[in-house]
């Protein structure tokens, strides 16, 4: 077992926890990381620390760690940030391997601050601790369902994510949340005075149950190793990040926030492009990444087939061309055999192909992917979401015709069915967009994820997925040549 594995197992498959600083004030954090715990699905042992209570939350309190009668794998701490050296020393004492410090008023206060985290890491790294934060909101594991940092627990899945900002990260894990997304872990990672980034990111690499890690970082702290483990890493899983402090004044922001660097974005930019880092350029497109990265085969190469109507098509191609994705023409028997399958009225499809507003079926639309993926030259589609006329089925039910409703649903049932085989059954990716109807009640967008087809809201959101795919199937067969 690799050395990292063995110390953060301590922090993220905890069998035993204490939160020192355990508060029954609700408006503190030591009531939130103790409260959470308990009612989110953690089934190891759980022990109070305050030297004024006898019982909090229902839980027998301890006036320090080290009356704690059985062991104990991980602390939380909550304390003033003057009383963590002490608190550290005790924990040493006890025999802890693992803290989570959400204590504020370290080096990202300045020059006091930054001694008193030197202080805190001198003690711990002699005593055998290796420690989250400080500054930092918490972490949710599934693995120990283990949740610290959000009032209810994430769906578990398979994406980790990593978060230099606590605050930002929640809200984005609590977004991706609203959309069906599930975590493997949440960490928010804070001044990371002891461990770093790639130490996190090296511990991810050996857990199979991750299967792609996204990043939200203001700065790295040890550049050079940050980007050996990445190397490493991208043999196994993807890795999608999203860097704050891109711009000048976002880097004077980061200093103030988690005591972070930002260095230079070119320099930064450049060494992700070496290393086949996926870098998005929104926030929140790293979930969307992963998402496609997460059920979808990589392409064998970066040419795409579109099909769409109209504006929404034109829009996917812009979208892929500023992405550096190719789309090729149809060769003429294709394209003539595409045609046959389109209303008269139809646009003569040379890439995208496009149903021209008219009538069609999910059997009709899953045909027409199928041609395309068939095709030696396209590597992958974008399609939108086969039609379900059932959306609309208030409207059908005034027609009194319930045979009507049935065909549709045969028909609907029939197209999805084959539609969400074509990934697995080529090799290739799919990934659509949604362009009406409610997503809660579309039961197609529904079964699309559910067989790992990502559904997206907007052209450039799809583009942007498969960009991603491409960038890492690229990563990939460079590794495989080297």
């Amino acid at each position: 077992m690799s050395s990292i594995v063995k110390q953060l197992d301590y922090i993220f498959k905890p069998a035993s926890m204490a939160i020192i600083g355990a508060s029954d004030n609700v408006a503190k954090w030591g009531h939130m990381v103790l409260d959470r715990p308990l009612h989110t699905g953690y089934k190891g042992a759980i022990y109070p620390v305050n030297p004024q209570g006898t019982k909090i939350l229902g839980l027998p309190s301890y006036r320090s760690v080290k009356d704690i009668p059985g062991p104990v794998d991980l602390v939380v701490i909550t304390t003033p940030a003057s009383r963590v050296p002490a608190v550290m020393h005790e924990c040493v004492e006890k025999g802890v391997k693992g803290a989570v410090l959400i204590s504020a008023g370290f080096a990202e206060t300045g020059g006091a601050g930054k001694k008193l985290q030197e202080e805190v890491v001198k003690i711990a790294r002699a005593g055998g601790i290796r420690f989250v934060g400080p500054n930092c909101m918490g972490i949710w594991s599934a693995a120990a369902s283990l949740n610290n940092a959000f009032e209810s627990a994430p769906k578990p899945g398979e994406i980790a994510f990593i978060s230099q900002s606590g605050t930002f990260g929640s809200y984005m894990a609590e977004m991706a949340a609203t959309k069906g997304y599930g975590l493997r872990m949440f960490i928010s990672i804070g001044n990371q005075a002891d461990l770093t980034t790639a130490d996190y990111i090296e511990y991810l690499a050996h857990d199979d149950d991750t299967k792609a890690i996204i990043l939200y970082l203001e700065g790295v702290k040890d550049g050079r190793r940050f980007f050996d483990v990445c190397k490493e890493t991208l043999k196994k899983k993807p890795i999608i990040l999203y860097k704050g402090g891109s711009s000048a004044a976002g880097a004077r922001a980061t200093l103030s926030h988690t005591a972070s660097i930002a260095g230079s974005d070119i320099v930064f930019q450049n060494a992700c492009r070496q290393l086949g880092l996926i870098r998005s350029e929104e926030s929140f497109q790293i979930f969307e990444v992963a998402m496609a990265l997460l059920g979808q085969p990589l392409p064998p190469g970066r040419r795409m087939a579109v099909l769409g109507t109209g504006g929404q098509a034109v829009a996917i191609i812009d979208a892929c061309q500023r992405l550096g994705l190719e789309i090729p023409r149809l060769d003429k028997i294709t394209s003539a055999r595409l045609a046959a399958m389109l209303p008269a009225h139809a646009p003569h499809p040379s890439n995208p192909v496009d149903f021209a507003g008219s009538y069609r079926t999910a059997v009709d639309e899953a045909n027409v992917v199928e041609t395309l993926l068939k095709l030696d030259y396209i590597d992958g589609v974008i399609s939108n979401v086969p039609v379900n006329p059932l959306l609309w089925s208030k409207k059908l039910d005034k027609l009194g015709k319930p045979e009507l409703l049935e065909q549709i649903q045969k028909l609907v049932d029939e197209g999805v069915g084959q539609f969400c085989g074509l990934p697995r059954k080529y090799g290739k990716p799919i990934a659509c967009v949604r362009w009406h109807g409610d997503a809660s009640k579309d039961t197609v967008s529904i079964k699309l994820t559910e067989a790992g087809i990502p559904v997206y809201d907007t052209p450039e959101q799809c583009a942007r997925a498969m960009h991603g795919l491409v960038t890492y199937a690229e990563v990939r067969r460079r590794g495989n040549h080297a």
